[in-house]
């Protein structure tokens, strides 16, 4: 099954739900208008489909090695990094002063989706490259902007973010890496640095590490973490490549999925020290290097809509073509394809809602990030960033836990085939895996979404999301009422409403109890990240459905599916909102049966 990109639903998403046309109105994202976006969607779609997709299979069956130092890539990703990088695909969302195409972060964000949904091992790359431009751009001086940022743009330097050590896990209080400073404004590096995403490859003439690391007498703890930038090939004045750097590869690791991905140990200052120069102020590394975490964390999400859509995809073309069984119905004497049995029909409606919802949400946290960016209203800046920083966390977890749930739908519906390498299936899923761990577990998330960004405002976010939603009742009240369809309606109304309240429930709950009962309510942070993700996903779907029938008259069938989508989504997914509220704050009890429960062990 050959991936196609779902250019339409993602015009839709954009245009219909996050307001594309009101991000076009913003200073500087003047070109975003209707005809250039799409015509944007529609390359990245031919260049996705087309160049980088089918080299996905390739990549698990034979990844990237590691000799001597040296690591070479699968085999077609050199030349598709080429393409991607003389496409300008690197550059989409990044300032056109260096090199950039300066489009809103909205359009960036379906062109990622592409890119991961086509090659989720390939698509690592510029990933964190994005990840470094930003940091750069937000705390680099001019001179290292200058001297980096155009080359990471236009794909001939990658980029990468350094902060795992092999006593430092999640953990970077544990950071040991030091920088010795040198009298010049340069440091030399010293330490080991673990889980490297494409911390050494042969696609790039150079690749550009952003290191955490401790200066001498630097606090302890995250408080004394200082952000290097740390070349493998030194850099001239002029930008030409002077000597080898003394950062070099150890060995990469043998992984459950993503195994074209070179992910590296890498070891700094072994012969003299490796040459960094310092980003920012000393001792707020950390601060920086969230710069960049934000950016993966976005990004992240978008992997998992994008694995979870090609393995939909799969599913699909397989339901249709399996023929298996009678119909239940007795519709038919003979064996149909498996597409026509309600539970693989249950299955796949699952996976389309999941995704879908999931889509939307990401796109309208995108928007909000540009928002937060170009608005003209310094107040408005800020409570466009408040709302996009809330929504991060929910669009990393929730997305990349949906993805595994997704994925492990496709191999069901594949049946014992999916549990067999060749037909693919399996794939999607052990690519998916990792996506809840990396740039900080669900885990994480969820104890972000509790600490600062629902506790540190008193859920003022949130409760300003809850009331939106809300508003979104109502209208669906009012279709409702005047639709032919309204039974749709008013199924999505009922449970959009019982969502709210749930999340709102939730919320003040939180709010409430995270001093006096810290244990309980973190306990329960997991499963708030999914409530907000669910709910939030269903208000999205909600306004889909609301938007399509807006449209019904231009095309009847696209707008009965999303309407269609949206109705199965209320009452299979969003259902599920009040017993996940319930088991956040039912607490009593909770630390004893969780310690009962870890003893028996």
């Amino acid at each position: 099954m050959t991936y196609q990109a779902p250019v339409k639903d993602m015009l839709f998403a954009l245009n219909e739900l996050a307001g594309l046309a009101d991000v076009a109105t913003l200073p500087g994202y003047e070109d975003a208008q209707p005809e250039t976006v799409q015509a944007v969607l529609e390359e990245s779609a031919r260049f996705n489909q087309e160049v980088v997709a089918p080299l996905n299979v390739t990549g698990d069956r034979d990844p990237s090695s590691w000799r001597d130092g040296h690591v070479t890539t699968t085999p077609g990703f050199k030349a598709a990094f080429r393409q991607f990088a003389e496409g300008g695909w690197q550059g989409v969302p990044h300032a056109q002063d260096f090199g950039g195409q300066g489009l809103p972060k909205l359009v960036a964000t379906p062109c990622i989706e592409m890119l991961n949904a086509a090659n989720l091992s390939f698509a690592l790359c510029p990933l964190l490259t994005d990840g470094a431009i930003e940091a750069l751009m937000t705390a680099g001086t001019d001179e290292q902007k200058a001297l980096y940022v155009p080359k990471l743009i236009s794909g001939e330097w990658t980029g990468t973010m350094n902060l795992t050590e092999p006593q430092a896990g999640s953990d970077l209080a544990l950071v040991r890496t030091r920088a010795e400073p040198q009298g010049d404004g340069s440091f030399k590096v010293f330490g080991t640095k673990i889980f490297i995403t494409y911390g050494e490859h042969d696609m790039s003439e150079n690749i550009v590490h952003l290191v955490l690391a401790r200066t001498p007498g630097a606090p302890e703890g995250v408080k004394g973490i200082s952000l290097f930038v740390v070349p493998k090939f030194l850099v001239n004045a002029d930008g030409s490549l002077g000597a080898r750097n003394d950062v070099h590869c150890v060995s990469i690791e043998h992984k459950l999925g993503i195994k074209a991905s070179p992910t590296a140990v890498l070891q700094y200052g072994d012969h003299g020290g490796a040459i960094g120069y310092l980003i920012g102020e000393e001792n707020r590394g950390l601060e920086y290097m969230f710069i960049m975490m934000n950016a993966a964390r976005f990004a992240v999400g978008m992997q998992g809509i994008g694995v979870a859509d090609r393995a939909y995809q799969h599913a699909v073309a397989y339901a249709k073509d399996r023929v298996q069984s009678r119909p239940v119905d007795g519709s038919a004497k003979q064996a149909v394809a498996i597409i026509h049995h309600p539970d693989v029909k249950r299955m796949l409606a699952t996976m389309r809602a999941y995704i879908e919802a999931a889509r939307a949400l990401a796109y309208y946290a995108a928007a909000q990030s540009d928002y937060a960016h170009a608005s003209g209203d310094a107040a408005a800046r800020a409570k466009h960033n408040a709302l996009y920083e809330f929504l991060v966390p929910i669009v990393k977890g929730w997305s990349t836990e949906m993805s595994i749930d997704v994925a492990s739908l496709g191999v069901q519906i594949h049946g014992g085939m999916g549990f067999i390498e060749e037909t693919g299936a399996a794939q999607f899923y052990r690519d998916a895996r990792i996506l809840t761990i990396y740039e900080g577990t669900t885990a994480i998330q969820a104890n972000d979404l509790v600490g600062r960004k629902t506790v540190r405002d008193a859920g003022a976010v949130a409760k300003h999301v809850i009331a939106a939603i809300g508003e979104t009742e109502a209208a669906l009240a009012t279709r409702a009422k005047a639709a032919d369809d309204g039974a749709a309606y008013e199924a999505m109304r009922k449970h959009l409403a019982a969502g709210r309240e749930a999340l709102s429930t939730v919320v003040d709950y939180v709010v409430a109890h995270v001093k006096s009962d810290p244990n309980a309510v973190f306990a329960g942070s997991v499963p708030y990240l999914k409530l907000a993700g669910i709910v939030l996903g269903g208000w999205q779907m909600a306004r889909a459905m609301i938007a399509a029938d807006a449209k019904r008259a231009n095309d009847p069938s696209f707008s009965a599916t999303k309407i269609a989508t949206a109705a199965f989504y209320a009452s299979h997914i969003l259902s599920q909102a009040p017993g996940i509220a319930a088991s956040v704050v039912e607490t009593a009890g909770q630390d004893q049966w969780l310690a009962q429960s870890v003893e028996a062990f």
